[in-house]
């Protein structure tokens, strides 16, 4: 059964300059250490940053406001065939426990000035 959907867009270019203006600090306060690894390795990071982030708005907005979140709480990574996937720790994770939260199927898009995720959860 579907517990929630959320949807998220943002602007590429708000995360360049948000990363330029606010750089290691605003980085670690909403990525982990592996996701931003993950993005940096790529030719464009920004458009991998952006849709990080949309993924973990569109997570948030799918459970409601029944929790306040850590961003850090929420992981966006990526199997070897390439498609995301979302870990959550915390007060997420028992959150997805008590609520019998077993999947967060994730879609992610971007182009040149957008990116878009779409989070769907199951329980």
């Amino acid at each position: 059964m579907i517990y929630g959907i959320g949807v998220d867009i943002i602007k590429i270019d708000r995360m360049r300059k948000t990363v330029e203006r606010w750089g290691e600090k605003f980085l670690q306060r909403v990525f982990t250490s592996n996701e931003i690894i993950y993005c940096y390795e790529k030719r464009e990071p920004y458009l991998s940053l952006s849709v990080r982030f949309a993924a973990k708005e569109a997570l948030i907005k799918a459970i409601g406001s029944e929790i306040t979140v850590s961003l850090t709480d929420i992981e966006v990574m990526n199997y070897g065939s390439g498609r995301p996937f979302i870990k959550v720790k915390g007060r997420l994770e028992s959150f997805f426990e008590e609520k019998s939260i077993r999947t967060a199927h994730l879609s992610l898009s971007h182009e040149h000035e957008y990116g878009v995720a779409c989070v769907v959860l199951e329980n």
